[in-house]
């Protein structure tokens, strides 16, 4: 299948030394477990970073005041409680490219502009299905994305009102409205309103790994609803990377993903043209903590933040 990329699809690898990941995820984790514990916040805690995929488990204790125990793994998936006072922590959600199939008024498919955000329907929870007209349904296995927004400027408080649009591929790695069998299709896409925790919840599947690209989600930020019908109105621009021993697990174990175990062991975190270039902890920050399972679906939660 083929897929077109903007300028930004370069692949590049940022060179970071593997221990000195491991250390500063490690750091990283205890802290903003901590802190998002305090204000009952969502925790996105690890991710993969080494240098070409393939890494080993790394553990860290720690007991007192401000301090805890967890232990992690740095496939994008970890555990860890601790107790004492802190101060909350959390971080911007670095900018990201939209790509090159946002359907939000920014460019257009087949010669004729796509903008989803102005279709009646798009504003919903479940986005496993077309709606405004179309119809057809996403296959894949179900994943509800739990997503809390925080503005770093005051202490991480919640976002209450704001808008979030959240797009990705299929389990075949294909995008609605831009691929060719699927632009008569617009599943896969919606958008949401914070409540006042700062939440709110998509219902969608995992979405597969095309070549080239890290599995992930794109999603963009608005200050209300009524912003936001066109992309010239948005506060960020992000993605959301999915945990390697997630993503493998989905790709071997369930129907319609097996394109993306090949395309998922010709890249890593550090060589994909996106995330690459990021930090260890913007890339936690980035990536969702998952549980569940193969059979049943998974359920995901993440912290997004913005300054406002």
């Amino acid at each position: 299948m083929n897929h077109s990329h903007d300028a930004h699809d370069l692949a590049h690898d940022v060179g970071l030394q593997h221990d000195l990941q491991v250390m500063a995820r490690r750091l990283f984790d205890r802290r903003r477990m901590l802190g998002l514990m305090a204000s009952g916040g969502a925790v996105a805690l690890l991710s993969a970073c080494g240098g070409g995929g393939d890494s080993s488990d790394s553990t860290g204790t720690g007991t007192g005041t401000g301090t805890g125990t967890g232990t992690g793994t740095d496939t994008g998936t970890g555990t860890g409680t601790g107790t004492g006072t802190t101060t909350t922590t959390c971080m911007v959600d670095p900018t990201e490219t939209e790509g090159p199939y946002p359907a939000d008024g920014s460019n257009g498919s087949r010669g004729s502009l796509v903008n989803v955000l102005s279709q009646s329907g798009v504003v919903r929870s479940d986005l496993r299905s077309s709606f405004g007209g179309m119809s057809g349904t996403a296959a894949g296995l179900p994943l509800t994305l739990r997503i809390t927004l925080v503005n770093v400027s005051t202490n991480c408080s919640p976002l209450e009102g704001y808008a979030i649009y959240l797009w990705h591929c299929t389990r075949e790695g294909e995008y609605s409205l831009y691929s060719t069998d699927l632009l008569n299709q617009n599943f896969l896409r919606g958008v949401q309103a914070t409540d006042s925790n700062g939440e709110c919840t998509f219902v969608t599947i995992f979405p597969g790994c095309y070549d080239g690209r890290w599995p992930h989600m794109h999603f963009e930020v608005f200050r209300s609803l009524n912003t936001a019908g066109s992309y010239t109105n948005k506060l960020l621009t992000s993605q959301m990377a999915m945990p390697k021993d997630v993503a493998s697990a989905v790709y071997a174990g369930v129907s319609g993903y097996s394109a993306s175990v090949s395309n998922l062991s010709r890249v890593s975190v550090t060589s994909d043209n996106v995330f690459g270039d990021n930090t260890s902890e913007q890339i936690a920050w980035q990536t969702p903590t998952f549980t569940g399972d193969t059979t049943n679906g998974h359920t995901a939660t993440i912290s997004i933040g913005i300054a406002v």
